[in-house]
C-alpha cells in the first residue's frame, strides 16, 4: 500500500467499524480526532495522507485541521517508524543521571538519530522530553512501555535484543512486548487484555505510601460543602462558537469556567 493509495475495502471496512465505536463514545464527534489518529496510525505505522482524509471525512472536519493536530503532537508520526519505536528521555532529571550520554551513545550505535529507523526497520530512535518516570531515571520507553534506571551499556543491549528477535520485558507492565501498530491500536482505545499484567508500581513509587502508612499520615479531608463544576458534560451543554472576527468576544454558549468562557 503506497502513502497516495486508498484503503483495500477489508481494511477501510474494519476502519470504519472501529471509528464509529470510538465516535460513539464522545459527546462530539470531532472529540474522538486524537483517539482516530492513533487507529489510522496502527494500520500503516504512520499517519499517512490516506489517514488525515479518513478522519476528516469521518469526523466532518477539513484535512487542514487533522493535518494541525497531527503536526502538534509528537506520538503521531508523519513517516515510518521502527517496529520497536525506542525513546530515550533527555529532560532534566534523565539528563543529570546519564540520559544525554545514553542517546549519545545509543544514536551512535544505533546509527540513526530522532525520529529515525534502522534500515532493517526494526527500531527507531526519538529523544523524548519527559516519560513521567523520574523516580526510575534514567528512564527509556519501547513502543511505551518503560525501562527503568538504563545505562549506555544496558540501552545498546536492548537495541540489539530487539533487532535480533530476542524476547525482551519491560521494567513494569505486560509480560509481552508489542509491536509499534498494536500499541498504537491499544492507544485508539481497544484494549489488548494485558493491562493488569507484570509490575503495575515499582518500590520507587510506593516509598511515599509507605512512609505515610509507617507515620500515620493522612490526607486532608475533603470539602463537601464546596460548589463543583457539573460534570460530565452533557451534548447539549456545548455548541461550536460561530465564526469569529479578530479582536471580537467569542460567542456561542460554553460551559462556566471552560476556556472559552474565559475568553469571553
Amino acid at each position: 500500500m503506497t502513502e497516495t493509495s486508498a484503503y483495500e475495502p477489508d481494511v477501510r471496512e474494519r476502519l470504519e467499524r472501529d471509528a464509529k465505536e470510538i465516535i460513539g463514545r464522545y459527546p462530539k464527534p470531532r472529540s474522538a480526532l486524537l483517539p482516530l489518529l492513533h487507529l489510522v496510525q496502527s494500520v500503516e505505522g504512520h499517519v499517512t495522507q490516506n489517514g488525515i482524509e479518513f478522519c476528516a471525512e469521518q469526523l466532518g472536519i477539513t484535512a487542514a485541521q487533522v493535518t494541525g493536530v497531527v503536526t502538534f503532537y509528537t506520538q503521531y508520526k508523519q513517516k515510518p517508524v521502527g517496529e520497536y519505536h525506542v525513546g530515550v528521555c533527555i529532560n532534566t532529571l534523565c539528563a543529570v543521571m546519564g540520559g544525554d550520554q545514553i542517546w549519545d551513545e545509543l544514536s551512535e550505535h544505533a546509527g540513526v538519530g530522532h525520529d529515525e529507523a534502522t534500515a532493517d526497520g526494526k527500531v527507531s530512535l526519538e529523544r523524548i522530553e519527559c516519560n513521567a518516570a523520574c523516580d526510575f531515571a534514567p528512564v527509556m520507553m519501547v513502543n511505551w512501555e518503560f525501562f527503568d534506571n538504563m545505562t549506555p551499556e544496558k540501552a545498546k543491549r536492548l537495541v540489539d535484543d530487539l533487532r535480533s528477535g530476542k524476547q525482551v520485558l519491560p521494567s513494569r507492565g505486560p509480560n509481552t512486548l508489542a509491536g509499534w501498530k498494536d500499541a498504537s491500536r491499544v492507544l485508539a482505545g481497544f484494549p489488548d487484555g494485558l493491562a493488569h499484567e507484570g509490575v503495575q508500581a515499582g518500590p520507587e513509587s510506593l516509598r511515599g505510601l509507605k512512609l505515610a502508612q509507617e507515620r500515620g499520615w493522612e490526607a486532608p479531608a475533603t470539602d463537601v460543602d464546596r460548589e463543583r463544576p457539573h460534570e460530565p458534560v452533557k451534548p447539549g451543554e456545548v455548541t461550536d462558537p460561530p465564526p469569529n472576527e479578530p479582536g471580537k468576544p467569542i460567542g456561542g454558549d460554553v460551559k462556566p469556567g471552560s476556556q472559552e468562557g474565559r475568553n469571553q
